[in-house]
Order: C-alpha cells, then structure tokens, then sequence
C-alpha cells in the first residue's frame, strides 16, 4: 500500500512540492495525497469487483444453457454481494474525510487500513479462483460447494469492508488488528 501513497506523491507537480515546504501546508498536501490514494485505490478494487459481477452473470447464462437452473438463485445471490460490494467501494467517500480532518489517525491505525485494504486486492484474487471453480464445477456434483465457496467469499468482501470503515469512523480503536482473509475453498 505505500507504493500506491508514494505513487501519488511523486505524481505531484513541482509547486506542490515547494508549498510542501511551507509550515503547515505539508499535513494538507499529505491528507489530500492520502485522499487521492484512497480515491484511485477504491475505484481500481470497484473496478475489478465489477468486472467479477460480469463473470457471475456470464455463468448464470451458462448454468441455465446447461440444465442448472436450480442453481442460478444461489448464484444471484453471490451476484448481489459482489454488487452491493462494488457499489459501496465506489459510493464511500473518500479519503473518509472524518478520517483525515477531525479524527486524527497515527500510523499504526493507517497501517491497520491499509491491511484492509491489501485484503480487498486479495479477495479480487480469491473471488475470481471462486468463479474459476465454479466455472469448472458446471455439470458436476462439486457445484453446489463451489457456488457456496463463491457465496462466502462474496460476504467476506462485505465485511471487510465494513470492519475498515469502522476502524475509520472509530478513529481506530476496533479491536481487531487486521482483516481476517482465511475463508478457505469448500471442495
């Protein structure tokens, strides 16, 4: 995650960096730098997670083309997930202004969000393993398992979304030291 703050930072035209100089005005550009991060970093996972959803889509038109209808109801609701995810990945706001004006955030807790934020890059992994699965799984007895895979992992994205965004609105004082990303394939 700091190769994505620094991106941004060395992204910074010369005046800003000058203004960097001036007392004071270094915490601002920082926050601001910390906001754009934060914007492209959420607009790349929603992006990923978007283009998921499709895949979901595509299989739910395969399910019905190979006889699984009785499992396209379980697939809608991975889709759901996926979306609502995508969705409020895309609609948060960023930089979490409470995180950046009124709640001061040391580095520990920023540490403690951007593991979350590694966490929701890994899960774009994981999901599309997930899908790759069930994809495989189509016309087998390993679908319905897959598709259950598929279901938790859709939820794991949720809730890691929710425990960073109240670490954020807690000024991070959750108790939890970092996202919990162990969700495992169900064979």
């Amino acid at each position: 995650m700091s190769d994505l703050f620094q991106q941004v930072t060395d992204d910074q035209d010369p005046i800003k960096k000058i203004m960097g100089k001036i007392p004071g005005f270094s915490g601002y550009i920082e926050r601001q730098s910390r906001r754009d991060a934060d914007k492209l970093l959420r607009e790349t996972i929603a992006k990923r997670f978007e283009e998921l959803w499709e895949r979901v889509s595509n299989l739910q038109q395969e399910l019905l083309a190979t006889g699984g209808l009785m499992y396209v109801d379980d697939m809608e609701r991975a889709a759901i997930k996926l979306r609502t995810f995508a969705d409020r990945i895309r609609t948060a706001s960023y930089g979490h202004s409470s995180l950046f004006d009124a709640v001061k955030i040391n580095e520990e807790e920023l540490a403690r969000l951007y593991a979350y934020d590694s966490a929701m890059l890994d899960l774009v992994d994981k999901v599309g393993g997930a899908l790759d699965n069930v994809e495989a799984s189509i016309g087998t007895d390993g679908i319905p398992a897959a598709i259950r895979n598929l279901i938790t992992l859709a939820q794991e994205c949720i809730q890691t979304f929710d425990e960073r965004r109240e670490v954020i609105l807690s000024g991070g004082a959750v108790d939890a030291a970092t996202p919990d990303t162990s969700v495992t394939a169900e064979e």
